[in-house]
């Protein structure tokens, strides 16, 4: 799924961004108050959307899906760099046969195996325990940037580290439906997620993309790179599926996604940091509650507390913790 990230200094920003400058009069426009439940609402909707699709509507084809997110992202921020002003910031990046080989090509490989891996770990996890998993990205991404000498260890980042791993681990251990193949899958995801990340810090430190201008140039890389593993992995069974969804189904779900993306832009402007992860916290709390009254997923009170801890750690990480 094509699941935004919001920070001004990310987390994920974005799947999709890089650094995203701190304001523009055309995303100042619409205030935190007004776009913030908009986007809580678009976030949350693509994960349930895609949930329901897999589990309920039994589609389970999540390359095909990412391809298809994908490819309809690349088309529509074509069809708005030429009738809106929301990509406007892509003519200030000039994409050089070089730059593309050294950076948009190995981080889109990154972002394309975190959208695949994160989406195939619904068919094995609730969406309650997967949004916990998720707490664990902030950790990865340190022990990568102290693997490679790209940021020195602190006790303020240990503590940070020791939280959030205590409280997934907690998390963990209080699910009643673990699954080892999900879990690993789910893990694989959050290390792909991580690297991406770091590597953006590295090959395009300085480079301003906000995410949708940063889903202009991944979106048709990474549609090119799942339509060519898709043969060996789902074959042609997931365009016979189409068939019986129906198209209007498939088409709706791409733009939810892409909706959200439309939305990022928007809140990265209009809130400061730490309001854009207050609003990300929220956003992982009502999914977890939504998982656990719309699809019946199980929570104990071991993960309730063991989550806690992990935002906690979440929010020193995203307020002070990467400064």
């Amino acid at each position: 799924m094509l699941e935004v990230k919001l920070d001004k200094n990310d987390l994920l920003p974005s799947p999709v961004s890089a650094n995203v400058p701190a304001k523009s009069a055309s995303k100042s426009s619409l205030s935190a108050s007004a776009i913030i439940p908009v986007w809580i609402v678009l976030s949350s909707a693509v994960i349930i959307y895609n949930n329901y699709l897999y589990n309920t509507l039994q589609f389970k084809y999540p390359v095909f899906l990412v391809t298809w997110h994908l490819t309809f992202a690349a088309i529509g921020t074509r069809v708005l760099q030429r009738t809106t002003h929301l990509l406007d910031g892509a003519r200030d990046v000039h994409v050089t046969k070089d730059m593309f080989l050294r950076s948009i090509l190995p981080i889109g490989l990154l972002f394309s195996g975190s959208l695949i891996l994160s989406n195939t770990a619904y068919l094995y996890l609730s969406v309650a325990y997967i949004q916990m998993l998720k707490a664990f990205t902030p950790v990865a991404i340190l022990l990568i940037s102290w693997t490679f000498r790209l940021q020195e260890p602190s006790k303020k980042l240990g503590v940070i580290v020791f939280m959030i791993s205590a409280g997934v681990a907690l998390a963990s251990k209080g699910e009643l439906r673990f699954n080892l193949v999900g879990f690993i899958t789910q893990a694989a995801a959050v290390a792909f997620e991580a690297s991406r990340l770091v590597m953006i810090q590295i090959l395009l430190h300085g480079l301003k993309m906000d995410p949708l201008v940063s889903l202009h140039y991944y979106a048709p890389v990474c549609a090119i790179i799942n339509l060519a593993i898709l043969p060996f992995t789902e074959g042609m069974e997931p365009f016979y599926e189409v068939m019986r969804l129906g198209p209007w189904v498939l088409l709706s779900n791409a733009s939810v996604a892409f909706l959200l993306n439309i939305a990022a832009v928007f809140l990265v402007g209009a809130g400061s940091g730490l309001v854009l992860t207050l609003a990300g916290v929220f956003k992982d709390i009502l999914l977890i509650t939504g998982s656990v009254l719309i699809f019946g997923s199980s929570i104990t009170s071991l993960q309730v507390f063991g989550y806690s801890i992990a935002l906690g750690g979440l929010i020193l990480y995203k307020t002070a913790g990467s400064k």
